[in-house]
C-alpha cells in the first residue's frame, strides 16, 4: 500500500502556509490558520495565542532577510500533519540553518494548533 501524504486536505492546507510563509505574505500565511489558534514549543509551552499573536509573532519574523525553510519531509495522519524542515534564520548571532519540526492540527480546514521542535542553530552556512 502506497499512501500520498501530500494529497490529504489536512496536507495541502499546510503545505499551503509553509508557501506563504516562504513568501513572506502575512496575509495569505494567516488565512490557513484559524483564529483561535495556538502555536507552543515543544512539548507544552504556549508562545502565541490567538490571531492576533501568531501574525505579531510571524511580521517580526518575515523581516529576517534569509529566512526561508525548506521542506525535507512530510507525513499526514487523520487531522494531524508533521513536517520535517531546515528553516534558514537571521538570529541576533547571525545567519543560522535549524532543524525543525512542525507539527500541525487542522480543523475544519484550519491550523487549529501547531508544535515546534528545533535543534540546535548551525551558525555560517
Amino acid at each position: 500500500m502506497e499512501i500520498d501524504a501530500q494529497s490529504s486536505e489536512e496536507a495541502k492546507v499546510v503545505g499551503r502556509q509553509l508557501d506563504a510563509y516562504n513568501a513572506r505574505d502575512i496575509d495569505e500565511f494567516m488565512s490557513f490558520w484559524a483564529s483561535d489558534a495556538e502555536v507552543f514549543a515543544w512539548p507544552s509551552e504556549s508562545i502565541a495565542k490567538g490571531s492576533e499573536q501568531i501574525r505579531a509573532r510571524h511580521i517580526e519574523r518575515f523581516n529576517e532577510p534569509d529566512l526561508f525553510a525548506r521542506l525535507l519531509g512530510r507525513v499526514a495522519v487523520g487531522g494531524m500533519v508533521v513536517d520535517r524542515e531546515i528553516v534558514t534564520r537571521n538570529l541576533p548571532q547571525g545567519r543560522a540553518k535549524l532543524d525543525v519540526i512542525g507539527i500541525y492540527e487542522v480543523v475544519e480546514g484550519k491550523i487549529k494548533r501547531a508544535w515546534f521542535k528545533q535543534g540546535l542553530p548551525v551558525f555560517g552556512t
